[in-house]
């Protein structure tokens, strides 16, 4: 079989998967609903400040597993709903940002910047208009770049670089993450550090499991699932919830933007953004194919390039930047989007989660089975065919039916979705928290599971009080087991060699590069923290 057998098997996987119903008598698949009804979804908890495509996507996993099962047929129609959550996510989180100057996430703080201003002068569609456009040309760029460039790492990781090898890149990976995420990188060493330690928990030789402390709730590991929702939804809420209730009494109302003009998209104002799109664009796929760095690093460059360039070649009469540009918001939009669709490059290839969406989809690869993100997907076998191949190119078909209703649908319900930022925060957050709780239990169905999720809800709470990211620690914990997994393989390949990771060259590079990274990213920190001091 040719790449375009698999192509195309990958593409009638989705469109000819299990039925859900039939019009006319033609069958609809349920993959295609289920990408449909994530998309929606995605843009109401992107508009709704507190709430991010992460925490839907965790609350959704569970009870999606529990609703399809665990068999080949669930994979695409879950991990469809959770693109199309990823996918509206990141249009709708601009909603609350250029309407009532509400950034949902850090990135979207750069859109307020000249969002809100165009909103305050009458602008707010046109405003919406622009964010919409900018942020699905960032994804579908990025969505290409995936689509060329995962296949290709995969093959040159597969083809050059053994067990000793992977090891290593497993090692430099989760460096540069402790390295590159959370600001600092000692409380980015604690997060990774912490990470590893539970994922240890339970595991090892067979019958002698360690640091379980006698319990046989821990002795078969810490719950996947129970771990990352605790860390990242349950802490979160909890920090969200206290920080409300010790500013609420300084918060001002904002009142409802006044849309005075009804201006579309014109070809002349497309013209005038798409320097910005473009480069943007290109700024964020390269970031987001870099694990761990995120969209708020991709947002900043591409908003000070943006500017640079605005303040060169603006006309006399046009807004500055932070003075209601449209250009702002185009480059804003573009550059924190395009980061989605490059963060799953590292997922597919080598199976290193690059953000907290990416996190879930590998949850959901390895709760159901059947699909283990990494070099071995892009097989191109041609005596037999290769599963997991056939799923890869049906997750690629999932992103451009995504990007389809984001071009057509996207904008006017990411513009109907206003009102969502009206939802109190202390009547959403509990709501968040109880969902959550159910869908552990859904789908552990023991109480010491919810248990868990508490208790690393604690976690999370108290990392994010000491400003400590829980990403790293998240990563640590889901590459941990595949961790041990390469460097015992390793280890018995070379012949029980304990120095297995420096007599290979490769190997040794890659671990050089690891203590490089380290040692970097503190001496920068340092600077960065003498010239703050100077500066104060």
């Amino acid at each position: 079989m040719g790449t375009l057998d698999y192509i195309w098997m990958g593409i009638l996987s989705v469109f000819q998967g299990p039925e859900l119903f039939s019009i006319f008598g033609l069958s609809i698949s349920v993959t295609l609903i289920m990408i449909a009804i994530g998309f929606l979804l995605g843009i109401a908890v992107g508009a709704t400040p507190g709430l991010a495509g992460p925490i839907a996507m965790a609350i959704s996993l569970p009870i999606l597993i529990s609703i399809f099962g665990f068999s080949p047929d669930a994979l695409l129609p879950v991990m469809g709903f959770l693109i199309g959550v990823m996918k509206g996510a990141t249009i709708g989180g601009a909603v609350p940002a250029i309407l009532f100057n509400t950034p949902g996430t850090p990135d979207a703080y750069l859109t307020t910047l000249d969002g809100y201003p165009m909103t305050q002068k009458g602008n707010a569609r046109r405003a919406l208009r622009v964010a919409h456009f900018s942020s699905v040309s960032g994804d579908t760029f990025s969505d290409i770049v995936l689509i060329v460039c995962a296949p290709f790492l995969a093959i040159l990781v597969e083809g050059y670089l053994d067990l000793p090898e992977k090891a290593a890149l497993l090692i430099l990976s989760l460096a540069f993450i402790a390295a590159a995420v959370g600001g600092a990188p000692a409380k980015g060493l604690i997060s990774t550090g912490l990470g590893l330690l539970a994922a240890y928990v339970g595991t090892g030789e067979d019958f002698y499991p360690r640091l379980s402390l006698g319990s046989p709730a821990l002795s078969e590991g810490l719950p996947l699932a129970a771990v990352i929702l605790g860390v990242l939804i349950v802490g979160a809420v909890a920090h969200e919830l206290t920080t409300y209730w010790r500013e609420r009494g300084r918060q001002d109302r904002q009142d409802d933007p006044e849309g005075r003009d009804n201006q579309g998209l014109s070809l002349r104002l497309i013209g005038r953004i798409w320097p910005y799109i473009c480069r943007s664009a290109l700024v964020g796929t390269v970031i987001g194919a870099l694990p761990g760095i995120g969209s708020t690093l991709a947002a900043t460059i591409g908003y000070t390039l943006g500017r640079a360039r605005h303040e060169k070649r603006k006309r006399k009469g046009d807004p500055s930047f932070g003075e209601g540009a449209p250009e702002g918001v185009a480059a804003t939009e573009a550059a924190n989007s395009s980061v989605s669709g490059a963060n799953l490059i590292p997922v597919l290839s080598l199976g290193i989660p690059g953000n907290a969406a990416a996190v879930f989809l590998i949850l959901a690869a390895e709760s159901i089975g059947g699909f283990t993100p990494g070099p071995s997907v892009f097989k191109f076998s041609t005596e037999q065919v290769n599963p997991e191949l056939v799923i890869a190119f049906g997750l690629f078909t999932c992103m451009f039916i995504a990007n389809f209703l984001n071009w057509t649908i996207g904008g006017l319900i990411m513009r109907a979705m206003g009102i969502m930022t009206r939802v109190p925060k202390q009547m959403l957050l509990p709501v968040v928290l109880l969902l959550t709780l159910t869908a552990i239990y859904v789908q552990e169905t023991a109480m010491v599971a919810v248990w868990i999720t508490l208790a690393f809800g604690v976690v999370g709470y108290l990392m994010r009080v000491y400003g400590i990211s829980p990403l790293p620690f998240v990563i640590a914990f889901i590459l941990g087991g595949r961790l041990e997994d390469t460097a015992r393989q390793a280890f018995a390949s070379t012949g029980s060699d304990p120095w297995f990771l420096f007599n290979n060259p490769i190997a040794a590079v890659f671990m050089a590069l690891s203590v490089l990274t380290i040692i970097v990213a503190l001496r920068l920190d340092r600077r960065s923290q003498r010239s703050a001091k100077v500066s104060s």
